[in-house]
């Protein structure tokens, strides 16, 4: 019997073809009334065409005559547009994070959140925190799978969107915790240590979904079901029982 390791087992997982069709739209480009782009349309088809084949192959396996070829353009078009892939590769995913919405953490304009965190709701703060974010997985699988993939090749854009993403998430949820020990409602527990626990049901419940069990043989749930009990588990852990 063959055995792999948990790199190769992960590349494989990630490398598996995609059943859900990318978001064509993400860069939408217009023709001048002569069939030809402008140089803004060109970019922005390059770089719809690079996150197709960057979320399929990752940052490694893709290249740019690769790019160049499946846009239907010249390399030289591409670096035209672009000194070099890392540089291509890092406005791709400025120009998703923009586009997308993940510059916007999981609290903000979320309605369930806000006035949770007012009133002092602590299943509202996680329940909604949870529903957001599992949506928002759902949602971009194919930007998902470029951010694993960015993990696994130890790009500097993993550890980027690390720090400026997720780094908040952290203090975020963080200072809630901290709140509501300081209010006694919660016990006494490193708060980043409840963060990690309550992300990685999260995280873990998506890569099901997006990399190992698509058909979802194993869970089958509504994100809606998933939010509250993620939210209730971490409560029953933290929160300071009554009598």
């Amino acid at each position: 019997m063959q055995i792999f390791t948990i790199h190769e087992v992960s590349k494989h997982l990630l490398t598996q073809e995609l059943e859900t069709d990318l978001d064509t739209n993400l860069f939408t480009s217009d023709h001048d009334g002569h069939g030809r782009m402008s140089g803004d349309d060109r970019r922005k088809q390059i770089l719809q065409t690079a996150f197709d084949l960057f979320s399929r192959r990752g940052f490694s396996g893709t290249t740019t005559k690769d790019i160049a070829k499946a846009a239907g353009v010249s390399e030289a078009m591409v670096f035209k547009h672009f000194a070099s892939k890392d540089e291509l590769y890092r406005a791709l995913v400025d120009a998703k994070t923009c586009h997308e919405g993940f510059k916007k953490y999981p609290w903000e304009e979320n309605e369930g959140v806000i006035a949770a965190m007012a009133a002092k709701d602590d299943f509202g703060v996680f329940y909604h925190f949870a529903l957001k974010a599992l949506n928002k997985h759902q949602e971009d699988v194919a930007f998902m799978r470029m951010i694993f993939y960015s993990a696994l090749e130890g790009h500097e854009i993993a550890e980027r969107f690390f720090q400026t993403f997720v780094g908040e998430i952290y203090n975020f949820l963080g200072g809630y915790i901290k709140t509501r020990q300081k209010d006694k409602a919660f016990r006494k527990v490193e708060p980043r240590i409840v963060v990690r626990a309550f992300l990685g049901m999260m995280i873990h419940h998506s890569l099901n979904n997006i990399l190992w069990d698509k058909k979802r043989t194993l869970l089958d749930i509504p994100n809606e079901e998933a939010a509250k009990n993620f939210a209730q588990i971490i409560l029953q852990g933290v929160a300071v029982q009554e009598g």
